[in-house]
């Protein structure tokens, strides 16, 4: 890879590992609800002028009912299952159960799809179980953990099952669709969605500039340009040399987090994250087929 690319795959996973920083700066101020349609608001204001073009606007037309329902599962319920879970947990936890999407794509996969397995695939779900369990383990023995907590890692959790979902509902129903539509018309149904819910949880006190920067952050760094940084990285080094940002966003997160917000890093939070880690590394590494690109923002 070029120093070029790879500079641009560092910025990659520092932005989407700062999604979870910006999160948590905004969840208190908005509210999980208003945060979440908030971010999908600005993210599809991004990408409206995208869909001026013709050809961009007439595979909308053609495919909208499939890229409508990639939106749901692939940015409106993340966006609020997330934002309600960096109410109750720090970024960096946060976005290490945002790495275990791969290991629930190829785990679906097998389950539902009757996608074969191999042994070193196999391993790697094991590993990457292993490492969950460590982590939830690990924070049900932390004296600060209530049941808020719990919620909001079975939060993330549902966050990233519905990530596995869109994975391959979009590789059946949307691979003959160019990905830069399945994305826009995903995100502005996402925020044409969340809109009345996002007026109606509005808080009663008008958030401070700090939390409106981040979900500018959000919706402008993290999601429109990241996305082109993304596609241009895409096109530059292939599939499996880009994937390797999965890698890279827990990492980031957890340096955010414990930079900007002073949040403590665990032994059990590196462990879990090494193990975690490792097992996307088997099961994606290994497998024949890499693992599909990402139609929306990950995170």
């Amino acid at each position: 890879m070029k120093p070029r690319d790879l500079t641009s795959l560092l910025l990659l996973g520092a932005l989407w590992g700062g999604s979870f920083l910006f999160m948590r700066m905004a969840a208190d101020p908005f509210g999980a609800v208003a945060m979440g349609g908030m971010r999908a608001i600005v993210a599809g204001l991004c990408f409206v002028p995208m869909m001026a073009s013709r050809t961009l606007l007439a595979e909308w037309r053609a495919h909208w009912r499939p890229i409508a329902i990639t939106g749901i599962a692939n940015s409106a319920l993340p966006f609020l299952l997330f934002a309600w879970a960096a109410r109750h947990l720090p970024a960096g936890l946060s976005s290490i159960f945002d790495a275990i999407t791969p290991l629930l794509v190829a785990a679906s996969g097998w389950l539902w799809l009757n996608e074969k397995l191999d042994a070193w695939r196999t391993l790697g779900l094991v590993v990457g179980l292993i490492g969950v369990l460590w982590l939830v383990g690990g924070n049900i023995g932390g004296a600060a953990v209530d049941h808020s907590s719990l919620w909001a890692m079975a939060a993330c959790v549902g966050a990233t099952v519905c990530y596995a979902f869109a994975v391959h509902y979009s590789r059946r129903r949307l691979h003959h669709v160019s990905p830069m539509t399945s994305t826009a018309g995903s995100q502005i149904v996402a925020a044409i969605l969340l809109a009345p819910t996002t007026f109606w949880a509005w808080p009663a006190r008008n958030p401070p500039m700090s939390a409106w920067l981040a979900i500018a952050a959000l919706g402008v760094a993290c999601t429109g340009f990241a996305m082109l940084l993304f596609f241009r990285l895409l096109a530059r080094t292939g599939t499996a040399r880009t994937m390797t940002v999965l890698y890279l966003i827990p990492v980031f997160g957890v340096l955010w987090g414990w930079l900007f917000l002073k949040e403590t890093v665990t032994a059990n939070m590196i462990i879990a994250c090494v193990v975690i880690l490792l097992g996307v590394a088997l099961t994606t590494g290994r497998s024949s087929e890499p693992l599909p690109a990402p139609i929306a923002d990950k995170a």
